[in-house]
């Protein structure tokens, strides 16, 4: 996701937050669905630091989307990773923790 119109439309939709990060999940419109997909953004404000920072943190998000998304997102939605100060901090496999956590309770099955 890239455009501006899908964050908001996501920020709409439902929300999980945990200390290192936040996720928004809402349906992909119907002209942008594709067979077997899902789209994912990543979001971080100057809150979680300067410039390097906030890359980092999404790059950490991005990896950690990459392990969890495939397996327990669910096709024809939209999901927004919203990094935290604790993004950066967090060791990765308690982030990749979060993510389940955060991705399971939004798909209820938690």
């Amino acid at each position: 996701m890239k455009t501006r119109a899908d964050f908001l439309r996501a920020q709409k939709g439902r929300r999980f937050n945990m200390p290192a990060i936040g996720v928004e999940m809402c349906v992909t419109p119907g002209a942008l669905v594709r067979a077997g997909t899902l789209r994912v953004g990543f979001t971080a404000s100057t809150k979680v630091g300067g410039a390097v920072e906030r890359n980092r943190a999404k790059r950490r998000l991005r990896e950690a989307a990459r392990a969890i998304l495939p397996l327990l997102g669910r096709e024809g939605h939209d999901y927004v990773l919203i990094a935290r100060t604790a993004t950066l901090a967090r060791p990765f496999v308690g982030l990749v923790d979060d993510l389940t956590k955060a991705v399971g309770a939004l798909e209820g099955k938690t």
